[in-house]
């Protein structure tokens, strides 16, 4: 019943998504299959009986050649092209099916506090969206495509057969689909445990072969990377052991198989030469009913594979099963930004928070206590304080990067500018089109103009397709900067969030990003969190924050307004 409720809405997924491709495939395996059994059993009886009419010159020429030949013919050439048609179907669908639980998966961890689940634990939701969707595809090619076919086949020799004897074809069937089921299905039960322990142990060392890559400098300085080492050796020794174990498994499977083949062939064997001797049936079909035995027990050998990697995919089953629902409403679930206006008393209110509390996931203690603030169009606050104020946090909740755990949250379609640019390892057009996948070159040259970066683009031999390594490898801090600075312009949003955005940048980098900043904010809302005086001289409204709690609001053009920024971080 739990594996039922773990496997369910995977298949609900997959054939919610590719029905008509799913079903199409299945059907054309289920043929090959048949085909194929046709082929064999017909050359068999061809065979056999143009050597029995060949004794005889009377039989000889009165034996027809051509239809047998014609039939053998059409059956040789259906059986390749609808073995091409299947691969290409069920892979088709397959693939159709995986990409859209990619992007189920994406919906599903598009939620308040996504990102910092993502930084939490990177490896191993790298791992869910890879090789756990990967192992998805079992369920389909090897599980269910084989066993259906095995089951047409089993009915096809059974009814085969059933022609020269009633008992011998219902025999035959029920054999086939008790002992080859049966097989799988005891191979599917024992290997399940052994791997879920491969799936871990492979998870285990990915992730720790990244930390070793990764971190190797502070392990080294540290005084910790022999340790390391064997941590990964100890992995790669548990994956070691389930494979062996898996393949042992394979192997009795296989002579499983291979007995239950043997017995079935010398079964029809000795039923047909009774029925021959009984002289019910002749030669030729007693060669039928052999080569239809023995081509009917291969389908079910195919299961051997998917029954092996069962175990892996029920246990992606049961780690994406509630992913998979979640991303299936997650768009109605969770707005998008641009929808998160509420209607508002006063229409030139950019941004209303109303008696906001918040609490991380997993934890009771509250990070932001009651907070309760308005944004009029065009007005620019800073959010100063220590750190470990509650700045960062409540930029992520108006981000909707965090949810709230009580109030109301309103604010019309922003951008955030984050602490730590984030760039992938693409072009960089493909880096900046983030922000608008539609904008033409000549727009994404006027952001990189109104940035400060045009002229070092046009220097590098490639322009906008200079490729970028991994974290915007190949750039400065400060053309990094500049480069998030040019998507943050191309999205035309009234509120720009922006959290240090000169943090860790040199002063003169720093002033003319600020520069920049503030001569395209014209008519936009800002909200910055600061600890910097640089930064939120820009704005013309401090909030000073402690503990999670809003302490002060302060406006430009008073003495206390003057104060805190003079009591901020010097450039």
């Amino acid at each position: 019943m739990r594996l039922w409720r773990d496997v369910r809405p995977v298949l609900q997924a997959f054939w919610r998504t590719q029905p008509r491709g799913l079903a199409l495939g299945a059907g054309l395996s289920a043929l090959t299959v048949l085909m194929g059994m046709a082929l064999l059993g017909l050359s068999g009886w061809f065979i056999t009986a143009t050597a029995l009419a060949g004794l005889q010159a009377a039989t000889a020429v009165r034996f027809d050649v051509f239809m047998p030949s014609a039939g053998i013919r059409l059956l040789a050439l259906g059986r390749t092209g609808a073995r091409y048609a299947e691969r290409l179907v069920t892979h088709d669908a397959t693939f159709g099916v995986l990409a859209s639980l990619r992007e189920q998966l994406f919906r599903g961890w598009a939620r308040p506090d996504a990102a910092r689940r993502l930084l939490a634990r990177p490896a191993r939701l790298l791992f869910r969206l890879t090789a756990d969707v990967d192992a998805l595809e079992s369920f389909y090619l090897r599980l269910l495509v084989p066993a259906g076919a095995a089951l047409g086949a089993a009915l096809f020799a059974g009814i085969v057969l059933g022609f020269m004897s009633a008992w011998m074809g219902i025999a035959l069937a029920l054999w086939l689909i008790v002992a080859g089921w049966g097989i799988a299905l005891a191979v599917a039960a024992r290997a399940r445990p052994a791997a879920a322990r491969r799936a871990h142990a492979m998870e285990t060392l990915r992730a720790r072969a990244a930390d070793l890559v990764s971190g190797q400098t502070e392990l080294v300085m540290a005084g910790r990377i022999g340790a390391q080492r064997e941590a990964l050796a100890i992995a790669d020794r548990h994956l070691a052991n389930a494979d062996h174990a898996l393949n042992r498994l394979e192997a009795r499977s296989g002579m499983a198989y291979g007995t239950a083949g043997t017995l079935t062939l010398v079964a029809v064997l000795v039923a047909a030469g009774a029925l021959v001797g009984e002289g019910e049936i002749g030669a030729p079909v007693a060669a039928l009913a052999l080569l239809v035995a023995l081509t009917a027990i291969e389908p079910f050998a195919a299961l051997r594979r998917g029954a092996l990697e069962a175990g892996r995919a029920w246990l992606a089953a049961r780690r994406l099963a509630p992913r998979i629902q979640a991303g299936a409403s997650a768009e109605s679930a969770v707005p998008a930004p641009s929808s998160r206006l509420a209607a508002a008393a006063d229409p030139g209110t950019t941004l209303r928070l109303a008696s906001v509390c918040v609490a991380h996931p997993g934890s009771p203690a509250l990070v932001l206590h009651d907070i309760s603030l308005t944004l009029a169009a065009g007005e620019r606050v800073a959010l100063i304080g220590p750190s470990g104020a509650g700045k960062s946090t409540l930029l992520a909740v108006v981000a909707g990067e965090l949810a709230a755990s009580s109030g109301e949250v309103s604010t019309a379609p922003h951008s955030l500018l984050t602490q730590r640019t984030e760039l992938f390892q693409d072009s960089l057009r493909d880096n900046l089109r983030l922000a608008d996948p539609s904008a033409a070159d000549n727009r994404l040259w006027a952001v990189l103009a109104a940035a400060g970066l045009s002229h070092e683009v046009h220097a590098m031999a490639a322009g906008l397709d200079t490729p970028l390594g991994e974290g915007g490898l190949g750039l400065s801090g400060g053309q990094s900067r500049r480069l998030a600075l040019a998507r943050l312009l191309l999205r035309d949003v009234p509120i720009w969030l922006l959290d240090e955005p000169t943090e860790a940048l040199d002063t003169s980098t720093a002033n003319d990003v600020l520069q920049r900043l503030d001569a395209q904010a014209a008519g936009r809302t800002l909200l910055i969190a600061t600890h910097l005086r640089r930064e939120a001289a820009l704005a013309d409204r401090l909030l000073s924050m402690k503990g999670g709690r809003i302490t002060a609001d302060l406006r430009r053009g008073t003495a206390a307004f003057d104060a805190a920024l003079k009591t901020l971080r010097p450039d």
